[in-house]
């Protein structure tokens, strides 16, 4: 039995955007976390708790705005206060 070097090759992580529903690397995407009801951008990628990801583009946050992804994707009830993350994708 021969043993390659790399038995294990290294795994290409990839996140789906919760607007378009297109993957990308995590570094093309804006993570998010939500506190208190509202979304928070965390573009360290070092928050705690769920994150979701999204294209840091209006046409990614507007349509996952008009899909109401974000509840789903944070897995919370009710509306969330979008404010923070909006002034975030238009300041990019």
């Amino acid at each position: 039995m021969t043993e390659t070097a790399d038995a294990r090759p290294e795994k290409v992580r990839e996140r789906t955007c919760i607007g378009c529903r297109k993957r990308d690397s995590p570094t093309g995407l804006l993570r998010m976390t939500v506190s208190g009801g509202r979304v928070l951008p965390d573009p360290a990628h070092r928050a705690p708790g769920r994150g979701a990801h999204l294209h840091p583009v209006t046409g990614c946050l507007d349509l996952a705005e008009r899909r109401k992804a974000f509840p789903r994707a944070f897995r919370v009830q009710g509306p969330l206060d979008l404010s923070l993350l909006r002034a975030q994708v238009e300041k990019q």
